[in-house]
């Protein structure tokens, strides 16, 4: 790759599709001494990355670093479906599950911006099945565990469902008896749009009373509806107009319906294709569903966009989609000590990690098991993605897989490599 072509490709904010194909079909792309890297160091993670293929443990990935405005990493290894065989290409397309919940709480926070959301307002007032709610409590006695219904000691807010702090839960995530009640209710039974869904949840049990515990939900769906009332308009309608296009995310939408793109959607390995219980869905089966916290697909360039414009304070190529206050805000604790929040027994951010609007958020360096910066923001997916901001390194991180029962071990792994490559 000549320096003109570098030049053209990957400068600090603007860098599109076409030239992160150009760079993966000519190699990885490393600039380790404008970015501050070792080239020793980011060759550990093409390494990396390819034993676990060796291993049968991914099919395929795709990794992008970007730091001081530079494109330190960019490299695709393996293939995009372990059943043709078809190579891993920088236009895959990837489930990235829990990753739309960025997406969403962005375009949430847009409507805030603009007066016509309030994070103290009642989800009621948008959803009129949300009055009334009953926390569901488990009682031991000499029969055994019953589950009583009490009132909520007061409404669930928009903010909780930013935070999830809403008690509202996800039936596959642990055991309990609230949690059992999601499992018997059949939520994704038919063809069922965002209204019914939200509908569906209203009638079960809160997990938690709501504003006291940190537990990870179905909260950011609801609040996809939330913007689907308030906007008179689809989630992926909404999100398309205000967010998708003009960011240049072309390929970040909830079903493939194009059958030209249909081969792109990467696939895991035949043996690691189960989330919980069930199968990873099938994004060319397009439904009504378009859930803000768990059903959005997108690809690497399209993703790094939306990191890009973040990490720039809530701009792209002189657009600006969020205030940088705002985004800073997104990225502040939002359930520390003040607020009486607590951590519930499946708190995913992990030790010296809060949670903010949309993503966990970095609060302290030594009580992690992996590396990082005070003040970053990361989440991942189900699927086998993730994606971490740092702004004291001025750098982010995508990470595109599909590889389930691997992701927590992979990006532990990787965050620490990132981390161990920099040489200033």
């Amino acid at each position: 790759m000549n320096s003109s072509t570098r030049m053209r490709g990957f400068t600090a904010a603007i860098f599109v599709l076409a030239a992160i194909t150009t760079a993966l079909a000519e190699g990885p792309v490393t600039k380790p001494k404008e970015s501050g890297f070792t080239s020793e160091g980011l060759a550990r993670i093409d390494a990396y990355l390819k034993h676990e293929i060796d291993s049968n443990k991914l099919a395929g990935a795709i990794m992008m670093i970007q730091r001081n405005g530079e494109t330190a990493y960019l490299s695709s290894v393996g293939v995009r479906d372990p059943g043709t065989k078809e190579p891993m290409t920088p236009n895959t397309i990837f489930r990235i599950y829990s990753m739309s919940k960025p997406i969403t709480s962005v375009v949430a926070m847009m409507l805030v911006e603009e007066g016509k959301l309030q994070l103290d307002e009642p989800v009621s007032k948008y959803i009129p099945a949300f009055a009334n709610l009953k926390v569901g409590v488990e009682t031991k006695g000499e029969g055994g565990t019953t589950l009583d219904l009490v009132p909520a000691n007061r409404p669930i807010t928009i903010h909780d469902l930013f935070r999830h702090t809403s008690g509202l839960t996800y039936g596959f995530l642990g055991e309990g008896m609230v949690k059992q009640a999601y499992r018997d209710a059949h939520l994704f039974e038919g063809d069922f749009d965002n209204a019914e869904f939200a509908e569906r949840i209203a009638k079960l049990p809160l997990a938690y009373q709501p504003g006291t515990t940190w537990d990870y939900s179905h909260s950011t769906d609801i609040l996809g509806r939330v913007v689907e009332v308030i906007s008179g308009k689809s989630l992926y309608q909404f999100e398309k107009e205000r967010l998708l296009d003009p960011l240049g995310m072309k390929d970040t939408t909830f079903y493939v319906t194009d059958p030209a793109k249909k081969s792109l959607v990467a696939e895991a390995l035949p043996d690691d294709r189960k989330i919980g219980d069930s199968d990873m869905f099938d994004p060319r089966v397009p439904k009504k569903w378009e859930p803000g916290g768990q059903g959005m697909l997108s690809t690497i360039g399209d993703y790094a966009r939306f990191a890009q414009m973040l990490l720039n304070g809530g701009t792209l190529e002189g657009k600006r989609y969020l205030s940088p206050k705002t985004v800073a805000y997104m990225g502040s604790n939002h359930i520390g000590a003040n607020t009486g929040i607590v951590p519930g027994r499946y708190y995913l951010p992990g030790p010296g990690y809060g949670f903010g609007l949309g993503f966990a958020v970095r609060t302290e360096t030594g009580a992690s098991a992996v590396e990082g910066s005070v003040g970053e923001m990361n989440w991942g997916g189900a699927g086998g993605t993730a994606f971490w901001l740092d702004p004291q390194e001025k750098m982010f991180v995508v990470f595109m897989a599909q590889a389930p029962s691997q992701r927590m071990r992979i990006r532990a792994a990787l965050k620490n490599m990132v981390y161990g490559a920099m040489d200033k």
